[in-house]
């Protein structure tokens, strides 16, 4: 049986951070707390009159805390802003580049709190909360086995293959090189214990009853993703980032009997699926149930399950100029070239008055063609005679577990194996420690 591993979170970077100590922290040789300053010095950190090449604070006692000001959470998405955040544990300041790193040093079940209480509404049902903490500590897990197997890719700040007429980008675990994961959703959400008190005690119990519980396949842990909301049809994950087939990361018709899915990879199929609002799990407007998964500024977005964008020619060529750095002239096309297994679409042509390129995959697209993310890449183009339309279905790449699916199933009293099941096909719950 493994012992129960810590997990390094990167926070918040910046070229000065403020902090505050609740309760003594050793840092340096010395006792200390209150409020603290640290700004970057080079390639050191900066603190009360010196500088270290990490500077790391101790907490003292099991009730000590620390407030990290101005936490940037939901980077680059619709609902960006900042907030002071809580948290237990360590705190490491590593000085890279010319800024700070904060990096909260933790027990992976600690973190796990967090984690359930910042993905979604502590108050969802029992099963849907345990089935949350296996696959985030699942995922968890496999990134730093994965890290520590194949530490040279931690180098790697993300994944390009680039040429004059083609673009494919994605993003993954490994633009990390300082910590294991970060505190935001291209990770898991964790915001220390900013969110976790008003019910605690149900998230607690869920974390506590499936400790060191695992997904397993083939003997090793599964890197168990998931989205908001698959819009119907589960993704495959080489489709969204390296070509690396998981046989449990496959499509998935979310409801129950396992009907068939039509072949989303077709045009014609995929217009007619997005153009309808099939019956899915994950196909509710009950606000109880959206509630369970969705945190305050998540209640923000709407019309998720199938969604419409609009815009002028203009409007999308000063998108492609301001996020890939070229001017294509007012667009005129947008070629739908390859789809995934759930309708998301994997490369898309971009043709302009002065040009043309290919961009991929989901989540490449998804930023292309907005100010922040498209809901997801499952859409199909109609265009008008004052420019696009964009018909959509989902929130999220759509790989594995569904939240909002999984709300629904908890809600209907599914258990929480019987959950992770259908979304992680051939799939087993272990116990890791």
């Amino acid at each position: 049986m493994n012992r129960q591993p810590q997990v390094s979170v990167g926070i918040l970077t910046a070229q000065r951070i403020g902090f505050v100590l609740h309760g003594d922290y050793t840092a340096a040789g010395k006792t200390v707390a209150g409020e603290n300053r640290v700004s970057a010095d080079g390639d050191r950190v900066r603190w009360d009159g010196a500088s270290y090449g990490r500077l790391r604070f101790e907490p003292c006692g099991a009730d000590a805390s620390f407030t990290l000001k101005e936490v940037v959470i939901g980077i680059g998405f619709h609902w960006q802003r900042t907030e002071d955040q809580v948290f237990r544990g360590a705190l490491e300041l590593i000085a890279d580049d010319g800024r700070v790193t904060a990096v909260n040093r933790i027990g992976v079940e600690e973190y796990l709190v967090s984690v359930i209480a910042s993905e979604m509404n502590a108050s969802a049902s029992p099963e849907l909360l345990k089935a949350h903490a296996v696959i985030s500590r699942s995922w968890l897990l496999a990134q730093i086995v994965r890290r520590q197997a194949e530490p040279a890719v931690a180098e790697s700040k993300c994944i390009v293959r680039s040429d004059d007429e083609e673009r494919i980008r994605w993003y993954d675990r490994e633009d990390h090189s300082l910590f294991d994961v970060c505190a935001d959703d291209h990770c898991q959400r964790y915001q220390g214990i900013t969110r976790t008190y008003e019910h605690a005690a149900a998230v607690r119990r869920a974390v506590a009853d499936t400790c060191g519980e695992v997904l397993t396949y083939g003997g090793e842990i599964c890197d168990a993703r998931f989205s908001k909301c698959c819009g119907g049809v589960t993704e495959e994950f080489r489709n969204c980032w390296e070509e690396r087939d998981y046989p449990y990361l496959s499509r998935v018709r979310d409801c129950d009997g396992d009907p068939p899915a039509p072949d989303l990879t077709r045009e014609d199929e995929a217009a007619r699926w997005v153009g309808a609002s099939a019956e899915a799990f994950c196909n509710t407007s009950d606000p109880g149930i959206l509630g369970q998964v969705l945190n305050g500024y998540d209640c923000e977005t709407s019309d998720f399950y199938r969604w419409r964008v609009d815009y002028t020619p203009w409007k999308l060529s000063d998108l492609v100029r301001r996020r890939l750095g070229i001017d294509l002239g007012a667009i005129r096309e947008l070629i739908p070239v390859q789809r995934g297994a759930s309708g998301r679409l994997v490369k898309l042509r971009i043709v302009g008055t002065q040009g043309a390129v290919t961009i991929g995959k989901e989540l490449e697209i998804r930023r292309v063609l907005s100010e922040s993310h498209l809901y997801s890449s499952a859409f199909v183009v109609e265009k008008t005679a004052e420019g696009f339309i964009l018909r959509g279905a989902g929130w999220g790449h759509g790989v594995g577990l569904c939240q909002i699916g999984a709300a629904v199933m908890g809600h209907r009293g599914f258990a929480y194996d019987r959950i992770l099941l259908h979304y992680y096909r051939g799939a087993a719950v272990e116990k890791y420690y």
